[in-house]
């Protein structure tokens, strides 16, 4: 079988350059002996899955996607029209879907990430409509709120975000609910919280209990430059993926969380979460390394974060290693090495 070859997202305005924020993993994959093939993300977010290939040669084999965030219908369509002119992503869809989205990874992750319930809206995830894309999601009522916040122990702090992920740049507003006993507020955040997720809504409203973890002043603006871009995103361009905390803006206390790569159930790459490149994190891998194995999705990242009184790191997200950011800062070429070998 040959080498897999990868996927990035072509430029918006030039559809026969690599979208600048995946040049340097384009530069680094050719220094590696690595082959790569363009795909616009635009035709694929629209649905135009064959329109999105079609700079994909024909009869390739096995495929990586790296690239910006695909809802996971989109994600089966992309997969299908690869199939088509022989391509076969080594991500099924699936698999991607599992781990993109909440309630895919909860049950397995259950009991060493927060406390977790959802409700599925009906209309979340469309991308089309006679009305415009997402139009007329309804949050949900206190009828479906009390019972889901009766089984997080109907008091307490708690944040609202959807399958994918919260709104915590909007931390008051669209996030943060200071106690679940307090139902008519817990409506409001989660009515705000709709409502600004608008067409971007993925599935469903998740509402996780808040948990404190140890936190640092850190300032982005220091971090040091190069790798990275913003892939897990609203649009395709990070809208927080967060379970417990506050990450704010340059200079306001952040929860320190460390991202691991993981490849067919082994950590490939450690490093800082995107929000705090540089910022050092040493994460205890014992726990998560026999669940995300459970999982049994091949390229997978994990966010962890070690609780405030020492006791342990809590799993905050898990997601789809081709759609996972990587931070400023950081070397791929390890991660890369891997995957190419796959």
């Amino acid at each position: 079988m040959p080498a897999p070859a990868f996927l990035l997202p072509s430029h918006p305005l030039d559809p026969r350059r690599v979208d600048p924020q995946f040049a340097r993993e384009a530069r680094l994959l050719r220094d590696l002996g690595g082959e790569h093939h363009l795909v616009d993300h635009d035709a694929l977010l629209a649905g135009d899955a064959r329109a999105g290939v079609r700079g994909v040669p024909t009869g390739r084999g096995p495929l990586w996607y790296r690239g910006w965030m695909l809802p996971s219908r989109r994600y089966a369509d992309f997969a299908a029209a690869l199939a088509e002119r022989g391509g076969q992503l080594l991500t099924s869809p699936p698999g991607y879907a599992s781990a993109h989205e909440l309630p895919g990874w909860y049950e397995v992750f259950e009991g060493a990430t927060p406390q977790s319930v959802w409700l599925p809206l009906p209309g979340a995830g469309v991308e089309a409509g006679a009305a415009g894309p997402g139009a007329g999601i309804e949050p949900p009522g206190a009828e479906r709120l009390a019972p889901a916040v009766a089984r997080l122990g109907g008091r307490g702090p708690a944040i609202v975000k959807d399958y994918v992920k919260s709104r915590k740049e909007e931390w008051d507003e669209a996030c943060y609910i200071p106690d679940l006993a307090d139902l008519p507020a817990v409506g409001r955040v989660v009515a705000r919280f709709v409502e600004r997720q608008a067409e971007h809504l993925a599935g469903g409203v998740v509402l996780r209990r808040f948990e404190e973890f140890t936190r640092v002043v850190w300032d982005t603006r220091a971090a040091p430059s190069g790798g990275g871009s913003e892939h897990a995103s609203d649009e395709g361009r990070d809208g927080g993926r967060d379970a417990g905390g506050d990450t704010g803006r340059e200079g306001r206390r952040r929860a320190v969380e460390a991202r691991v790569w993981w490849l067919d159930g082994e950590p490939v790459l450690v490093g800082p979460h995107p929000d705090l490149p540089g910022c050092p994190a040493a994460p205890d891998l014992s726990v998560v390394r026999p669940l995300v194995r459970a999982l049994g999705c091949r390229f997978v990242t994990t966010d962890l974060a070690e609780r405030a009184d020492g006791s342990g790191w809590r799993v905050v997200e898990v997601g789809d290693g081709q759609v996972s950011e990587l931070p400023r800062g950081i070397d791929p070429s390890g991660l890369l090495i891997a995957l190419l070998a796959a």
